[in-house]
C-alpha cells in the first residue's frame, strides 16, 4: 500500500469572493485548514463545508477534492503570488502523488472513510475570481494540474493529520492526467478513449463525453472511407 501524505484538510462555506460581469461571485472556493483532530465525512460533505452552486459543484461523484502541494509551490512561483494550502479551494492538500500516477477508480483509506477517485477537475470563472488571475484556469487545464475529485464509498470520521494510504489501485489503470488530457485537449487514441467511456469509476458526465468524442471520430473515419481520397 502506498501512503499519500497530507498537508492539510480545508473546509468553507459559500459566500462573496468578487464580481463576475457586474454580479458578485458566491462560491466556497475561499476554504481555510481545519485545527481540529477529525472532521465527519459523510457521502456528500466534510463537516463544515459545502458548495454554493451544487449544478456544477460537488455531489455524490464530487464530495471531496484533492490537490499536490508541488503544485502550489509551482504556481506560487509563476504566478507570483503567496500560495498555501487551501490556495485552490481543495479540500485535501496532499504531497508525494501527481495527476500521472494516480488513476481513476483507485480507493484511499483515510481514517474511517474509503474514496475513490472519480475524475479530474475542470475549472471555471470563480477560481480566476478567487485568485484574481482571469488566465489562471487556461493555465491549470494547458498544464494540467487539475487535481482529482473523490467520491466517498464509506462514510466516517477522519483525521486532518497523518498519512492516507492508498489501498487499492483500479485495474484498467488509466491516470487523472491521461483523462484530462483526453477530454479537454483530446490527446490519447481511441483506444484509450474507449476504455474510459467504459470506465465505471469515471463520472457519468465525463464517460458521456468520451462517448461523445468516440462517436464523432468514428463518424469521421466512415466518412473519409465513403469519399475516398481526391474524390471532394
Amino acid at each position: 500500500m502506498q501512503q499519500v501524505t497530507l498537508i492539510s484538510v480545508n473546509v468553507g462555506q459559500p459566500g462573496v469572493i468578487g464580481s463576475y460581469r457586474g454580479r458578485p461571485v458566491i462560491s466556497a472556493i475561499g476554504k481555510q485548514p481545519v485545527t481540529v483532530a477529525s472532521l465527519h465525512l459523510d457521502s456528500l460533505n466534510l463537516e463544515g463545508d459545502r458548495q454554493a452552486d451544487l449544478h456544477v459543484h460537488g455531489g455524490a461523484d464530487k464530495a471531496v477534492y484533492a490537490y499536490p502541494s508541488e503544485h502550489i509551490r509551482e504556481w506560487a512561483l509563476e504566478l507570483g503570488q503567496d500560495l498555501g494550502p487551501a490556495s485552490f479551494g481543495e479540500n485535501l492538500t496532499t504531497a508525494g502523488v501527481l495527476e500521472g500516477n494516480v488513476c481513476i477508480g483507485d480507493v484511499w483509506a483515510w481514517g474511517e472513510a474509503l474514496l475513490q477517485v472519480s475524475q479530474p477537475r475542470q475549472p471555471c470563472y470563480k477560481l480566476a475570481t478567487y485568485r484574481a488571475r482571469n488566465d489562471l484556469p487556461k493555465k491549470l487545464v494547458a498544464a494540467g494540474r487539475t487535481g482529482w475529485y473523490f467520491r466517498v464509498l464509506r462514510p466516517g470520521q477522519v483525521p486532518v493529520r497523518g498519512p492516507i494510504e492508498i489501498v487499492e489501485r483500479d485495474p484498467a489503470g488509466i491516470s487523472v492526467l491521461a483523462v484530462h488530457q483526453a477530454r479537454i485537449l483530446g490527446l490519447g487514441a481511441p483506444e484509450d478513449w474507449r476504455i474510459m467511456a467504459a470506465l465505471p469509476a469515471l463520472t457519468a458526465s465525463w464517460r458521456e463525453d468520451m462517448a461523445r468524442r468516440l462517436a464523432s471520430v468514428s463518424s469521421s473515419a466512415a466518412f473519409a472511407v465513403r469519399v475516398g481520397p481526391g474524390e471532394g
